[in-house]
């Protein structure tokens, strides 16, 4: 994180308190937090924290608006294939898949004012699609309430910049480039009170016997997604929507992704795919006006 004000108004300990928060809501690396105690089998509702509760409507906003396709009930399918922390070798069977997915389904899940009900007992959630991207609006909220004008904020390279630096500067972002598309020019777009976030194939994934697969999974169906798609950048007005629709775009066909971003408007993208072998790039009808270079 960097920002540009006439004194240094922030400390590493109020940013530290901001994560810590968000950790004990969220992370499902703490066994204490709100996440981890709803994912226990013996678990069939929780009382949301306020930070939750944004997320998890949110969460149901995208899960209905991708028809599916965005979806937090895939941890037991992730951890099925070996993304998960236990030691996974090989493939699973497709009956381990089959009753896997019977706790998949957002339909499955409740959220009744300030609680969340599992409907089929024995579910859990992931909202790491979605909770960093959420964390950098959180940021980006906590320096505007200090009076901070100038600033950008990053975390697990979710990004978000508002103002301008010193001489009318903007943020400039490098896009991330995948090994998979050395054809490709690198490209810097210019954020002004944006958010960007860039998901892609390359970035978790298995290999076994020659099958290569990433930890997208397909919540129709148990099985990593099958896309062409080689990554995914997302400029929105907010991180979390970013976050969490590069996912949803993971998901489709270049050209329906494509349509998608300009038919809801409120979001552009680039997209890198494989079209029979050759590399090749895509947009948005809006996204060119963020690129300085190509």
């Amino acid at each position: 994180m960097s920002y540009y004000h006439k004194s240094p108004i922030i400390t590493r300990a109020s940013i530290d308190s901001i994560f810590e928060v968000i950790d004990k809501s969220m992370s499902l690396y703490r066994r204490d937090s709100k996440i981890s105690s709803f994912n226990l089998s013996s678990n069939n509702q929780i009382n949301l924290d306020p930070h939750m509760q944004k997320v998890l409507k949110k969460s149901f906003q995208v899960n209905k608006e991708s028809k599916g396709l965005f979806d937090i009930t895939v941890k037991p399918l992730v951890s099925l294939w070996g993304f998960g922390p236990e030691k996974t070798v090989g493939i699973p069977d497709s009956s381990s898949i089959l009753q896997t997915l019977q706790l998949v389904g957002m339909n499955k899940l409740k959220m009744s004012a300030n609680k969340l009900i599992k409907m089929t007992p024995g579910m859990q959630i992931d909202l790491n699609g979605i909770a960093q991207g959420y964390t950098v609006d959180v940021l980006a909220d906590f320096l505007k309430s200090k009076a901070v004008k100038s600033f950008i904020v990053e975390v697990g390279g979710e990004i978000r910049a508002e103002g301008y630096k010193p001489g009318k500067e903007s943020y400039k972002v490098l896009l991330q480039r995948p090994e998979q598309a050395l054809g490709v020019k690198e490209s810097i777009v210019e954020l002004k009170n944006m958010a960007i976030t860039t998901s892609g194939s390359y970035e978790k994934y298995r290999t076994v016997k020659n099958y290569r697969f990433s930890h997208h999974m397909d919540p129709t169906t148990g099985y990593p997604l099958k896309s062409n798609i080689i990554s995914v950048s997302v400029i929105s007005k907010k991180a979390m929507d970013a976050d969490a629709y590069d996912n949803v775009f993971m998901a489709m066909k270049p050209l329906d992704a494509i349509a998608f971003a300009n038919k809801k408007n409120k979001m552009d993208i680039y997209l890198i795919y494989l079209d029979e072998g050759v590399v090749k790039e895509a947009y948005s009808k809006g996204f060119k006006k963020y690129l300085i270079s190509n």
